[in-house]
């Protein structure tokens, strides 16, 4: 697994907000799990574009900074459940206001993405 090798820098919320959340599905995993999704297989077939293992890879981040918590019951087979800690709850309302900006903005985000996958698309570097 990689081991990030430089100490990011912490100077501001930014930055503390960015290292919590940089990843692609994070914020997606945790709106899901509090829609209830708290079953890894649930939390895969909610974002079915993702691999097992990058979710995996996510959760234990989010777990480690303590944003979601995970039970494991003694049972055969075992049987995992994923929560949100109080501070993972208190980031829910931030994530549906990003949210509802992106719908709000819909339009010239796709524009603006779609273009820039089209140049991509035609210098012959999107299969890079």
């Amino acid at each position: 697994m990689y081991e990030r090798k430089i100490l990011p820098n912490l100077n501001c919320g930014l930055d503390l907000i960015g290292e919590v959340l940089y990843g692609k599905w994070k914020m997606r995993l945790l709106w899901f799990i509090d829609q209830g999704h708290q079953r890894p297989s649930e939390l895969q077939r909610k974002i079915p574009d993702a691999s097992r293992r990058v979710l995996n890879m996510q959760l234990k981040e989010l777990e480690q900074h303590e944003l979601i918590s995970r039970e494991v019951y003694p049972v055969v087979p075992p049987k995992v459940e994923y929560s949100l800690t109080p501070l993972g709850k208190s980031l829910i309302p931030v994530i549906g206001a990003i949210g509802e900006w992106g719908d709000a903005h819909a339009e010239k985000l796709r524009d603006v993405i779609g273009k820039r996958f089209s140049s991509l698309e035609a210098d012959g570097e999107a299969n890079v």
